[in-house]
């Protein structure tokens, strides 16, 4: 099978030749690998290593391209971006938010750096996935969000603050975010078509060990918001990848009734996110991506533990297929390319 066909017959639950592998990379990570190879182009090399690629398909604001984790200065939201190194990783931080100083809703309708959404690089966007369907490889995009981009303006302290003490300034700055983005992805999916096969939507939900608010205030704040996009997504023919880290099993049942296809990245040493018990829970209502341990065994493991994990995630979240094994979230600087190439190969050599 061919990888777009692979990932696609996972998404419909169509038994597979093998379980696809799907790989995130921080650019470190994808450097050694082509060192490693001596490849240099991106998507030769997931060719090369029989990765399963999902290519993401980011339109960039009135830029060629987008990398919502390495904004240059400022992002398109205009929340300023600074570039920070820890050790081997480059990684990006955010400055002073731009909202969080307003106290009224009409300050923040002010604000004068709020994205248009006919200033996104659509063009580009549907040269690049064009790009990736020469590789035969599935796609994903644009990347979306409510809360986390509320948090990005507004700063996590106001943010976290303003859903019980600043109810009217969440909402309407709630509404400018979504119809923007809303906009934006009405546009996206005419132009792109039957070239982007599935939405990612990130909002973080879940911390280390809880949740990072309340489910009453998901109810009220982000699922009727979150059903509308998973609505828009699936009137125009695609699957929903939601991206919540950490412990977020309390929204589960929420996320699938308001239309999520796709659980990403499946933390599983956090508190309610064991493999087992999610996939018995949840198996029918999501299809699981992600969950080979991210913060210990591809870091710091062997090759051989390395595989192991990869063998538990494919027993458990696996079981009977609905499952597209990748690290949960990119595999960070530093990690030996002797794992990553274990990880890859011990999804192409299980035998279930």
């Amino acid at each position: 099978m061919k990888p777009k066909e692979r990932i696609l017959h996972t998404l419909n639950r169509i038994p597979t030749d093998r379980p696809p592998v799907d790989v995130w990379l921080t650019p470190e990570v994808l450097q050694d690998l082509r060192r490693h190879t001596g490849i240099e182009d991106e998507l030769t090399l997931y060719q090369k290593l029989g990765v399963d690629k999902i290519v993401w398909i980011f339109p960039g604001y009135q830029t060629a391209s987008y990398d919502p984790n390495h904004s240059q200065g400022r992002d398109p939201w205009g929340v300023p971006t600074v570039q920070v190194q820890s050790g081997a990783a480059t990684y990006q931080e955010y400055g002073d938010p731009p909202l969080g100083e307003m106290d009224e809703v009409e300050e923040m309708q002010s604000y004068p750096l709020w994205p248009d959404a006919d200033s996104f690089n659509y063009k580009a966007a549907r040269e690049a996935a064009e790009r990736a369907r020469r590789f035969d490889f599935a796609t994903i995009g644009p990347w979306v969000s409510h809360f986390e981009i509320y948090c990005h303006l507004r700063g996590m302290e106001n943010a976290l603050m303003d859903t019980v003490a600043e109810e009217e300034f969440l909402t309407a700055t709630l509404d400018r975010i979504e119809s923007i983005q809303t906009a934006m992805m009405e546009r996206y999916f005419s132009e792109l078509g039957d070239l982007v096969d599935m939405l990612f939507i990130s909002d973080d939900l879940g911390t280390q060990e809880s949740q990072l608010i309340s489910v009453p205030t998901f109810q009220k704040h982000l699922k009727p918001r979150l059903r509308r996009w998973c609505d828009l997504a699936h009137r125009h023919g695609k699957k929903v990848l939601f991206h919540t880290d950490g412990s977020s099993r309390a929204f589960l049942p929420d996320l699938f009734d308001a239309g999520v296809d796709v659980l990403n990245p499946i933390q599983h040493v956090c508190p309610g996110m064991e493999r087992a018990q999610l996939k018995a829970d949840f198996g029918d209502a999501f299809i699981f991506h992600g969950g080979i341990e991210n913060q210990s065994i591809l870091p710091r493991g062997t090759p051989e533990q390395v595989r192991r994990e990869v063998h538990s995630c494919l027993d458990t979240l696996g079981a009977g297929g609905g499952y597209i094994p990748s690290s949960c979230h990119n595999i960070q600087a530093g990690t030996p390319v002797e794992n990553v190439l274990a990880m890859i190969e011990a999804v192409h050599n299980y035998d279930s």
